[in-house]
Protein backbone atom coordinates (compact mmCIF):
# COMPACT_ATOMS: atom_id res chain seq x y z
CA UNK A 1 0.00 0.00 0.00
CA UNK A 2 1.43 3.29 -0.99
CA UNK A 3 0.97 6.50 0.63
CA UNK A 4 0.93 9.44 -1.00
CA UNK A 5 1.30 12.91 0.33
CA UNK A 6 -1.05 15.30 -1.17
CA UNK A 7 -1.30 19.51 -0.42
CA UNK A 8 -4.69 20.77 -1.71
CA UNK A 9 -4.12 24.68 -2.19
CA UNK A 10 -7.24 26.35 -1.49
CA UNK A 11 -8.38 30.68 -2.94
CA UNK A 12 -9.27 31.40 0.61
CA UNK A 13 -8.07 30.97 4.11
CA UNK A 14 -10.21 29.50 5.45
CA UNK A 15 -11.31 26.98 2.39
CA UNK A 16 -9.24 24.00 3.49
CA UNK A 17 -10.85 23.90 7.30
CA UNK A 18 -14.31 23.93 5.02
CA UNK A 19 -13.67 20.34 3.57
CA UNK A 20 -12.76 18.66 6.98
CA UNK A 21 -16.32 17.40 7.08
CA UNK A 22 -16.32 16.43 3.70
CA UNK A 23 -13.35 14.09 4.37
CA UNK A 24 -14.81 13.07 7.50
CA UNK A 25 -17.56 11.28 5.17
CA UNK A 26 -15.32 10.45 2.56
CA UNK A 27 -13.42 7.82 5.13
CA UNK A 28 -16.66 6.62 6.47
CA UNK A 29 -17.44 5.59 3.27
CA UNK A 30 -13.94 4.05 2.71
CA UNK A 31 -13.20 6.42 -0.32
CA UNK A 32 -9.85 7.27 1.40
CA UNK A 33 -7.66 5.87 4.05
CA UNK A 34 -6.77 9.25 6.00
CA UNK A 35 -2.86 8.32 7.83
CA UNK A 36 -2.91 12.15 9.11
CA UNK A 37 -3.76 15.64 7.89
CA UNK A 38 -3.07 18.90 8.89
CA UNK A 39 -4.10 22.61 7.27
CA UNK A 40 -2.15 26.13 7.34
CA UNK A 41 -4.20 29.16 6.88
CA UNK A 42 -2.67 32.85 6.09
CA UNK A 43 -5.38 35.18 6.52
CA UNK A 44 -4.77 38.43 4.65
CA UNK A 45 -2.76 40.65 6.41
CA UNK A 46 -1.38 37.99 8.68
CA UNK A 47 2.53 37.11 8.55
CA UNK A 48 2.40 33.87 8.98
CA UNK A 49 0.39 30.87 8.38
CA UNK A 50 -1.72 29.30 10.92
CA UNK A 51 -1.30 25.38 11.29
CA UNK A 52 -2.96 22.83 13.22
CA UNK A 53 -3.16 19.45 12.87
CA UNK A 54 -6.68 17.48 12.50
CA UNK A 55 -6.47 14.79 14.86
CA UNK A 56 -10.44 14.03 14.11
CA UNK A 57 -9.56 12.51 10.48
CA UNK A 58 -6.57 10.51 11.21
CA UNK A 59 -6.14 7.31 12.66
CA UNK A 60 -3.87 5.73 15.11
CA UNK A 61 -0.69 5.55 12.87
CA UNK A 62 -0.35 8.95 12.33
CA UNK A 63 2.81 10.45 12.22
CA UNK A 64 1.56 13.36 14.46
CA UNK A 65 3.00 16.82 15.22
CA UNK A 66 6.90 16.14 14.65
CA UNK A 67 6.32 15.42 10.63
CA UNK A 68 4.08 18.65 10.20
CA UNK A 69 6.32 20.81 12.31
CA UNK A 70 9.01 19.70 10.80
CA UNK A 71 7.57 19.97 7.12
CA UNK A 72 5.89 23.35 8.04
CA UNK A 73 9.23 24.63 9.98
CA UNK A 74 11.08 23.88 6.55
CA UNK A 75 8.05 24.90 3.84
CA UNK A 76 7.58 28.52 6.21
CA UNK A 77 9.72 28.90 9.04
CA UNK A 78 7.15 28.37 11.33
CA UNK A 79 7.35 25.65 13.88
CA UNK A 80 4.53 23.74 14.84
CA UNK A 81 3.60 22.18 17.72
CA UNK A 82 7.10 23.18 19.88
CA UNK A 83 9.35 22.25 17.25
CA UNK A 84 12.78 24.11 17.13
CA UNK A 85 14.30 25.61 13.74
CA UNK A 86 17.65 25.66 12.96
CA UNK A 87 20.44 23.02 12.36
CA UNK A 88 17.71 20.31 12.68
CA UNK A 89 15.38 21.40 10.10
CA UNK A 90 18.34 22.06 8.04
CA UNK A 91 19.67 18.35 8.63
CA UNK A 92 16.31 16.76 8.11
CA UNK A 93 15.42 18.51 5.06
CA UNK A 94 17.81 17.18 3.34
CA UNK A 95 16.13 13.17 4.13
CA UNK A 96 13.26 14.84 2.78
CA UNK A 97 14.62 15.26 -0.44
CA UNK A 98 15.06 11.27 -0.47
CA UNK A 99 11.62 10.52 -0.08
CA UNK A 100 10.32 12.63 -2.15
CA UNK A 101 9.70 15.96 -0.29
CA UNK A 102 12.52 17.88 -2.69
CA UNK A 103 13.40 21.13 -2.85
CA UNK A 104 11.44 21.52 -6.38
CA UNK A 105 7.93 20.44 -4.13
CA UNK A 106 9.00 22.70 -1.07
CA UNK A 107 9.66 25.98 -3.54
CA UNK A 108 6.14 24.87 -5.06
CA UNK A 109 4.47 24.93 -2.21
CA UNK A 110 5.99 27.49 -0.32
CA UNK A 111 5.45 30.03 -3.53
CA UNK A 112 2.10 28.73 -3.57
CA UNK A 113 0.31 28.70 -0.15
CA UNK A 114 0.46 32.81 0.24
CA UNK A 115 -1.96 35.27 2.34
CA UNK A 116 -5.32 34.92 1.74
CA UNK A 117 -4.95 31.22 0.62
CA UNK A 118 -5.37 28.19 2.70
CA UNK A 119 -3.79 24.59 2.35
CA UNK A 120 -4.91 21.01 3.43
CA UNK A 121 -2.02 18.43 3.94
CA UNK A 122 -2.88 14.90 3.78
CA UNK A 123 -1.07 11.40 3.96
CA UNK A 124 -3.46 9.11 2.57
CA UNK A 125 -3.76 5.41 0.72
CA UNK A 126 -6.34 3.79 -0.98
CA UNK A 127 -8.09 6.83 -2.64
CA UNK A 128 -10.99 6.36 -5.26
CA UNK A 129 -10.17 9.53 -6.90
CA UNK A 130 -12.79 10.03 -8.97
CA UNK A 131 -15.05 9.79 -6.27
CA UNK A 132 -12.91 12.13 -3.75
CA UNK A 133 -12.72 14.43 -6.83
CA UNK A 134 -16.48 15.22 -7.52
CA UNK A 135 -17.10 15.21 -3.39
CA UNK A 136 -14.77 18.21 -3.99
CA UNK A 137 -15.34 19.88 -6.80
CA UNK A 138 -17.24 22.85 -5.98
CA UNK A 139 -14.23 23.80 -3.46
CA UNK A 140 -11.77 25.84 -5.55
CA UNK A 141 -8.72 24.09 -5.12
CA UNK A 142 -5.27 23.25 -6.62
CA UNK A 143 -3.98 20.09 -6.11
CA UNK A 144 -0.37 19.37 -5.81
CA UNK A 145 1.34 15.68 -5.12
CA UNK A 146 4.09 13.71 -4.20
CA UNK A 147 3.95 10.14 -4.10
CA UNK A 148 5.73 8.21 -1.53
CA UNK A 149 7.09 4.45 -2.46
CA UNK A 150 6.54 2.26 0.40
CA UNK A 151 9.88 2.85 0.99
CA UNK A 152 10.07 6.03 0.94
CA UNK A 153 6.76 5.80 3.90
CA UNK A 154 9.10 3.41 6.25
CA UNK A 155 12.14 6.22 5.21
CA UNK A 156 9.34 8.83 6.75
CA UNK A 157 8.43 7.16 9.83
CA UNK A 158 12.08 6.67 10.87
CA UNK A 159 13.15 10.10 9.93
CA UNK A 160 10.60 11.33 12.20
CA UNK A 161 10.98 8.80 15.09
CA UNK A 162 14.60 10.03 15.44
Amino acid sequence: MATTLTVWKFDTADGAERVENKLIALGKQELIQIHDAAVVSWPEGAKKPKTKQLSNLTGAGAAGGAFWGLLFGILFFVPLFGMALGAAVGAVSGSLANIGIDKDFIESVRSQITPGTSALFLTSSDVVVDRVKDALENEHMELLTTNLSVEDEEQLRELIAE
